[in-house]
């Protein structure tokens, strides 16, 4: 039987040990149902962390997005990665996960290493009140600039009125 510690020491994915064994502090959370490795980094540590993981060969950003853990509980800012190279038919792919407070969230922006994440970045600002601290240009992209709240907050209240538009 394998004790407890050596079976956690094993679910340890590649790409967290070498960041282990670089000095970057992180959480592994394990692998998703697709088998991608997910790693849990605190806010102030992602710039740094997302940095190395560039300069290993993370050159791309598929997908930057957020989501609400539940009502109380905290928001997630999410990074998959993916590491493209030439004739490489599957690619290495990691998953960042960033845990931030429901009150003032706000977490560095990535898009100065990736810029795919300019507009992604954009909606998880507008849909969950994430700030990115260091984006360019963040301000609401889907809701009217003078919308109140977070429409995807798990917490969020419609308001009482409802519009008509182009009806007719």
């Amino acid at each position: 039987m394998v004790p407890a510690e050596t079976a956690a020491v094993d679910s340890v994915g590649t790409i967290s040990k070498w960041l282990t064994q670089n000095g970057f502090e992180h959480d592994s959370l394990g692998a998703d149902a697709s088998g991608v490795e997910m790693l849990k980094v605190e806010p102030e540590f992602l710039i740094p962390f997302s940095t190395a993981l560039y300069a290993y060969g993370f050159n791309y950003l598929q997908c930057q997005g957020a989501y609400d853990a539940g009502p109380g509980d905290q928001l997630v800012s999410f990074y998959h990665l993916i590491k493209l190279r030439d004739r490489a038919d599957r690619p290495e792919e990691v998953r960042i996960k960033v845990f931030l407070p429901r009150e003032n969230p706000r977490v560095p922006s990535v898009y100065w290493i990736w810029k795919t994440a300019d507009w992604q970045e954009r909606e998880s600002y507008d849909m969950y009140g994430i700030i990115y601290e260091g984006h360019p240009n963040l301000k609401r992209i889907l809701m009217p600039e003078d919308w109140v709240g977070w429409p995807l907050r798990k917490d969020y209240i419609s308001p009482d009125f409802y519009e008509l538009q182009d009806a007719y």
